[in-house]
């Protein structure tokens, strides 16, 4: 994806972009390049991307994000073929999760508990959310 924006102006709050802005444009990006894929693929697709850039944002290894999915290899094979690709997105959403912690620091939170509640509102939109 491209913005007209970047991370860190997300991260120092000078371009108001989200979590749920995010995952509706990394769902459009699925949604174009799978073209006529059903829907279920498109949403199995879009889980599978958005779980590889949020274990990269959050400092996960590839090689450990890519061994819960040895299951499956044609999975693993699609996720270390994108990986590169991804980059962008996995600053982006890097970034999107410091804000998050940012505002509850800002907020008058304690480091820990801006942390956990960053950690609550992305389960609860990532819980709600139906991306495609």
């Amino acid at each position: 994806m491209e913005w007209e924006f970047t991370a860190e102006e997300v991260v120092k709050a000078q371009a108001d972009y989200g979590l749920e802005a995010f995952r509706r444009d990394l769902a459009e990006e699925v949604r174009m390049n799978l073209g006529a894929a059903d829907p279920w693929r498109q949403a199995q697709t879009f889980n599978l991307i958005y779980d590889l850039c949020y274990a990269l944002a959050t400092g996960r290894e590839l090689q450990a994000f890519l061994a819960a999915h040895a299951f499956d290899p044609p999975s693993c094979e699609f996720l270390r073929e994108i990986a590169p690709a991804m980059a962008g997105n996995v600053e982006m959403l890097g970034a999107i999760l410091q804000r998050m912690i940012m505002d509850g620091v800002e907020a008058g939170l304690p480091f820990e508990q801006a942390v956990d509640a960053a950690a609550g509102r992305h389960r609860d939109i990532v819980g709600l959310a139906a991306p495609v």
